[in-house]
C-alpha cells in the first residue's frame, strides 16, 4: 500500500510538470521544499520522479516503440505518465516484478482514464516486458551525458576563443591610439623647437549656423511693387 501511495504522488508531480511544461526536477524540488497541505513526498515517490526525469528519453522511446504508431506526445497526459512510471519500474527497478508494475499502472488507469486507455496501457506494457532486454537505461543515460558534456565543453571553448579575440582587438586598438597620440606629441615638440605652431589632431569641421543655402538669395525684401493690382479682371460679356 505504501508504494501504491508513492506512485500516486509521483504521478501527480509528473502530471503537473508535463501539463505546465515545467522541468520535472525543478517542480520536484518545489514539492519537496513546500509540500503545502499534503504530507511530504514519500521517498519512493521522489525516487520515481527523479528516475523518470533522468531516463525520460529512453523511456519515451521504449514506449513509442511498443505503442503501435502512437507518438508519445499524442497520448493523454495522464496516460503517458502512468506509462513512464511503469516503464521505469520494468526497465530500471529490479525490486519490482514486471507483473506488479503493470497491475499498479492498470490500477491508476482504472481511476483516472477510460476503458480504451486501460486496454492500450496494458498492451504497451506487456509488449515492453517481452523486449525489455533491448533497453539499457544506464548506458544510454551515460552516453547522453557524455554528448552533453562534449557540447558544453565545445561551447565554452568557443566562448573563450571569442573573448580572447575581442580582447586582442581591443588591445590593438588601444595601442594604435597610444601610438597616434605619441606621434602627434613628438611632431608638436619638433614644430615648437623649430618656432612653428603645434598642430592638433584634426577634429570635426564646425558648420556655420545659417538658414541660407549658398547661391540662393533668400532675402524677401525685394523692390517688387507691392501696389500692383493682381486681381483677376472680370470676364467680358458675350
Amino acid at each position: 500500500m505504501a508504494r501504491s501511495t508513492a506512485r500516486k504522488r509521483a504521478l501527480n508531480t509528473l502530471y503537473e510538470a508535463d501539463e505546465k511544461g515545467q522541468d520535472i526536477l525543478s517542480l520536484l524540488a518545489e514539492r519537496i521544499a513546500h509540500p503545502g497541505a499534503q504530507t511530504p513526498l514519500p521517498d519512493y515517490a521522489i525516487t520515481i520522479v527523479r528516475a523518470v526525469a533522468k531516463y525520460l528519453v529512453t523511456l519515451d522511446r521504449a514506449l513509442a516503440d511498443h505503442s503501435k504508431g502512437w507518438n508519445i506526445k499524442r497520448m493523454a497526459v495522464v496516460d503517458r505518465n502512468i506509462l513512464r512510471i511503469a516503464a521505469w519500474e520494468i526497465l530500471g527497478n529490479d525490486e519490482v516484478p514486471d507483473k506488479v508494475a503493470i497491475d499498479e499502472a492498470l490500477g491508476q488507469a482504472k481511476t483516472l482514464s477510460d476503458d480504451e486507455s486501460l486496454s492500450f496501457i496494458h498492451g504497451v506494457l506487456s509488449a515492453l516486458c517481452a523486449d525489455k532486454d533491448q533497453y539499457d537505461l544506464e548506458a544510454e543515460a551515460a552516453e547522453r551525458a557524455r554528448i552533453a558534456a562534449e557540447k558544453a565543453a565545445a561551447e565554452k571553448e568557443a566562448a573563450e576563443q571569442a573573448a580572447a579575440e575581442q580582447a586582442k582587438a581591443d588591445q590593438e586598438k588601444a595601442e594604435q591610439a597610444e601610438t597616434a597620440q605619441t606621434e602627434t606629441g613628438q611632431a608638436n615638440a619638433e614644430r615648437t623647437s623649430a618656432g612653428s605652431e603645434p598642430v592638433d589632431v584634426p577634429g570635426p569641421v564646425p558648420v556655420a549656423a545659417t538658414d541660407n543655402v549658398p547661391g540662393i538669395d533668400t532675402d524677401t525684401d525685394t523692390d517688387t511693387d507691392t501696389d500692383t493690382d493682381t486681381t483677376v479682371p472680370p470676364l467680358a460679356s458675350a
